[in-house]
C-alpha cells in the first residue's frame, strides 16, 4: 500500500508539473519590444546628414529638426527662400546663415517658453542650396548638389562622363569678385594621380564644362 500512496503522489505531481508548462498564464511575461523614442529617431536622421558640424544652411535646404519626446514638435521641412522655417508654437525661425548647432541652440531657447528643458537636434537630410552645374559630354547634366569638399573629380565621378567626352580638355568656369575664370582639369592624369592640384575643391556656382 505504501509503494503504491507514493507512486500516485508520484503521478499526481508529474501531471501537475506538465499543466504548468503548458498554461501561458503561469509563464512569466514576455519583455515587451522597446518602443522607438524620438532620441532613436533622431538618431536614425543623424546616420542621413549630408552635411558636417560647420555647414552653414542655406534656402531649399531640408532639414530634420527633432525635438526629444516631443513627437508633435519633430519635423522634415525644406528652408524657404526667405531663409526660415515655420515650427509648430514658434511660427517663423531663421535658419539660413546657421550651422545645425547654432539652429538647434536658437529652437531650444525658444521652446523654453513652452517645455522645460527642450532638447533639439538639427540634422541637414538634404543639401540644396549649394549646386554646381555639369554641362557637355557627362551622362548626367544639369544641377548637382554641391556636398561639403567635393572635387572636380568626385563631381565627374557622379556625373559620369560619356564616350565622346574630351578628358583632356575639361574646365570649371568659376566667378569671383565680378570675374570668370578658366580652370582647366586633364582628367586622364588626373585619375592616373598625376596634376592633383587641379582637383580643385568645388565652389557653389562652379560650372564643370565637358568638351
Amino acid at each position: 500500500m505504501k509503494s503504491a500512496w507514493k507512486a500516485a503522489v508520484a503521478a499526481l505531481v508529474l501531471i501537475s508539473s506538465i499543466a504548468l508548462a503548458q498554461d501561458p498564464s503561469a509563464q512569466p511575461a514576455a519583455s515587451p519590444a522597446p518602443d522607438k523614442t524620438a532620441s532613436d529617431k533622431t538618431t536614425n536622421a543623424a546616420s542621413t546628414s549630408q552635411a558636417g558640424p560647420e555647414y552653414v544652411i542655406g534656402p531649399e535646404d531640408d532639414l530634420h529638426i527633432a525635438v526629444w519626446k516631443e513627437a508633435d514638435l519633430t519635423a522634415t521641412l525644406p528652408v524657404r527662400p526667405d531663409g526660415k522655417i515655420s515650427l509648430p508654437l514658434l511660427d517663423d525661425v531663421q535658419a539660413s546663415g546657421l550651422t545645425p548647432k547654432q539652429l538647434a541652440d536658437s529652437v531650444t531657447e525658444k521652446l523654453r517658453k513652452y517645455i522645460a528643458d527642450p532638447r533639439v537636434t538639427v540634422v541637414v537630410t538634404q543639401i540644396n542650396s549649394k549646386r554646381i552645374y555639369l554641362v557637355g559630354e557627362v551622362s548626367h547634366a544639369g544641377a548637382m548638389p554641391m556636398l561639403p569638399n567635393m572635387t572636380v573629380l568626385q563631381a565627374l565621378s557622379s556625373a559620369g562622363l560619356n564616350q565622346f567626352a574630351n578628358t583632356k580638355r575639361i574646365y570649371v568656369l568659376r566667378t569671383e569678385n565680378g570675374k570668370q575664370q578658366k580652370l582647366p582639369v586633364n582628367y586622364r592624369k588626373l585619375v592616373k594621380g598625376e596634376q592633383i592640384e587641379q582637383n580643385y575643391l568645388l565652389q557653389p556656382g562652379d560650372t564643370i564644362v565637358v568638351p
